[in-house]
């Protein structure tokens, strides 16, 4: 049975607390696929709580695809790079107050395979976007600060994002924001020259008011390639200094 280093939780969110704490093992391979969890009775005793809240925990990480649990037997933790979801990417970006390089990376490519797919259908689909979209032009316009502005460059996003009507990149869009968000301070000088870009925002407007999809994703990929390649390189470049 595999050895969890749990703390008693906070009374201040037990339930997220349990949750958090066991899935964080899952995904750090502190318990590997297959491998058993301690028993509900055990992981109640070693975080402080009732059994109850560990059985609501366990639930929803079998929701999470983290854990299965088969009647009778024990608690198993699974392989959730087969079988989880992009609600993962936050908890995986960030492990142990650390980044986890080799997932910024895959999200910054995803970003860019993404931005310029959602950008050609939203062009085609809702052509009554453009005036929410040069709102949040101005308002990207109107704002010095490099990290307002990253907020800004997200809400822009947001409205294409609704405008390309496709659940699935809806939710896609959902994952890579919430794992972007805790590190916008951080990259705020890197992203600043993106940000700052207005015209590229206002030219992939004038874009997606024309209906031109081919245009729209052509500048879609012109506002966002710099920024993530030049991201992609400082991580290859911190992980070949790592390696050396």
């Amino acid at each position: 049975m595999a050895s969890m280093p749990l703390e008693p939780v906070t009374r201040r969110s037990v339930r997220d607390d349990v949750f958090d704490q066991i899935a964080a093992e899952v995904v750090k391979g502190q318990i590997r696929p297959g491998e058993p969890l301690p028993s509900e009775r055990r992981l109640a005793e070693v975080l402080g709580v009732s059994r109850p809240i560990v059985r609501e925990a366990l639930q929803r990480l079998v929701h999470a695809g983290l854990v299965e649990v088969r009647q009778g037997d024990a608690t198993t933790a699974r392989d959730f790079r087969r079988v989880g979801g992009l609600d993962l990417l936050p908890r995986l970006l960030v492990r142990d107050g650390e980044l986890d390089l080799a997932v910024a990376r895959s999200i910054l490519e995803a970003r860019l395979l993404v931005g310029p797919k959602v950008a050609e259908l939203a062009a085609s689909r809702h052509p009554e976007s453009g005036v929410p979209l040069r709102d949040a032009v101005d308002a990207l316009a109107g704002d010095d600060d490099p990290v307002v502005r990253q907020r800004r460059a997200l809400d822009f996003w947001e409205v294409v994002v609704d405008a390309a009507d496709s659940i699935a990149f809806r939710l896609m869009f959902n994952s890579l924001r919430a794992a972007y968000e805790p590190t916008i301070d951080a990259l705020a000088t890197v992203m600043a020259e993106e940000v700052s870009q207005v015209s590229k925002y206002a030219a992939l407007v004038d874009a997606l008011a024309s209906h031109d999809g081919d245009l729209a994703r052509d500048r879609a990929e012109d506002l966002l390639g710099p920024a993530t390649r030049t991201l992609v390189h400082a991580i290859d470049q911190l992980e070949n200094h790592d390696v050396h």
